[in-house]
């Protein structure tokens, strides 16, 4: 089995994160630095993540969808935040190891995915897997419609591409409409809808991820989990569009 599978199928994180932590020397197979693609015998290897040797593949897999608060961070440990999205998972699952199925900021909210399972996480993060983020954003000021197609070339910030598939201004006669647009992404990098209204002079005020494929977030209470079936499993790998 390769590494990288390997440690994702044991609820460590995805298999992309555990390319990353390779690459960075935080593995090891039998005392000897691990390479990407490398096959290891889970019967028989010492598999060892940042001084945790592994103990096998986790059995039963869970997928839980958060409807995530203001001040919460996507980590499973911080030294300087006192509260993360963790602290807000009820048993039996907070004794899981999970990990976040892609992120948001300690200032945004909505649906978030968390799960232990590498392979699903894989897929509904990986950009080939083509999975749209919906998120509401509002700005400090009003939207010039003259940079909507600026975003969906992308624009480039501290050497990385960030690009919107696409941008939705507020057309309802509501206060503040003007303010208002929901931003489609299929690439996931940090902070990158911040990072692209920054670019452009525009600070984000409020944002909420609803919808991740063909799943809405709908019924959870702020701060509130839910356990997601097979078919809402499924909904998160479908075209929402």
């Amino acid at each position: 089995m390769r590494i990288q599978k390997y440690i994702s199928q044991c609820g460590i994180c995805s298999r992309r994160e555990a390319e990353k932590k390779i690459e960075e020397g935080f593995v090891s197979v039998n005392g000897v630095p691990a390479s990407i693609g490398q096959d290891v015998d889970p019967e028989t290897d010492k598999v060892e993540v940042e001084g945790t040797f592994l103990r096998g593949a986790i059995n039963d897999r869970v997928v839980l969808a958060m409807n995530k608060p203001k001040g919460c961070i996507c980590s499973n440990a911080d030294p300087f935040e006192a509260a993360t999205v963790f602290d807000l998972v009820p048993e039996p699952f907070s004794k899981l190891k999970l990990f976040c199925c892609g992120r948001l900021d300690k200032n945004s909210r909505g649906l978030l995915i968390l799960t232990n399972d590498g392979d699903f996480a894989n897929k509904v993060t990986h950009p080939s897997s083509g999975v749209v983020k919906r998120y509401h954003v509002q700005l400090n000021r009003a939207l010039d419609p003259k940079i909507i197609p600026v975003l969906l070339r992308g624009v480039v910030c501290e050497g990385e591409k960030l690009k919107a598939l696409k941008i939705i201004p507020d057309t309802t006669e509501t206060q503040g409409a003007e303010k208002r647009v929901e931003v489609w992404l299929s690439q996931g990098r940090k902070r990158e809808i911040r990072r692209m209204f920054e670019v452009m002079g525009y600070f984000v005020k409020e944002l909420k991820r609803f919808q991740i494929g063909a799943y809405v977030l709908k019924g959870i209470p702020e701060g509130g989990v839910v356990v997601l079936g097979k078919a809402d499993r499924a909904k998160l790998l479908r075209d929402g569009i």
